[in-house]
């Protein structure tokens, strides 16, 4: 009785930090503000945002109408498209907490995250009607379809922004100055990435060549 309780409780408070991204969508400054500060978002709020996000992005692929995109799918890797929203928002997320961390940056790495993930629900929230809207408006209206997905990009790019300032409490100038540093900062992670792993790969094939050799002559 008591553990059934507990969980409708926290299926509840899960209902109720999923339902506040919405005011975030409206409200931006109160709303990322009583995110972290007030406790009134949720990790696993974030992570259904981030799934629905992920949702769109296939499912665009598949059932856009073809007058808008054109998809050759012996050439999509899912993985691949999967991976590219998760890699960049996980070097995002630590691009920027390493940053602001060394510079009076309040947020926490879970906060930059969840505050990232609500940020990103005007694209599932746009681009799902749009896919339908894909398969029955005509090419004369192609350009009213373009406008509105080019908003939900620039929607959530805005409340990210936004999110980021309210959470590390700073000015907005400060806050655009380390959106560009964290840029910098996720290339700098890419490239320490790609030469991890092509050392890594280069010393496999060497321990591979030299086994081999070894058993040449054995």
């Amino acid at each position: 009785m008591i553990a059934s309780l507990k969980k409708n409780q926290k299926f509840a408070e899960y209902k109720r930090s999923l339902r506040f991204a919405f005011y975030c969508l409206t409200h931006p400054l109160d709303g990322f503000w009583d995110l972290t500060h007030e406790k009134r978002g949720s990790i696993a709020a974030a992570n259904t945002i981030l799934i629905l996000t992920l949702l769109a992005r296939l499912m665009r692929l598949q059932f856009t109408g073809f007058l808008f995109l054109r998809v050759y799918w012996p050439e999509v890797n899912i993985l691949l498209q999967v991976g590219s929203v998760v890699f960049v928002l996980a070097i995002w997320c630590l691009g920027n907490w390493g940053l602001t961390t060394l510079f009076d940056g309040k947020g926490r790495l879970s906060q930059i995250y969840m505050a990232t993930c609500y940020g990103m629900l005007p694209y599932p929230l746009i681009q799902f009607p749009l896919i339908i809207l894909s398969n029955v408006v005509t090419a004369d209206e192609a350009e009213f379809y373009s406008v509105l997905s080019g908003f939900s990009l620039l929607w959530a790019a805005v409340l990210i922004v936004v999110a980021m300032a309210q959470i590390h409490e700073y000015k907005m100038s400060k806050n655009l100055l380390f959106i560009v540093f964290t840029a910098f900062a996720m290339l700098v992670i890419v490239f320490i990435l790609l030469l991890f792993f092509s050392m890594i790969s280069q010393g496999v094939a060497y321990f591979i060549s030299l086994v081999r050799e070894m058993l040449f002559r054995i």
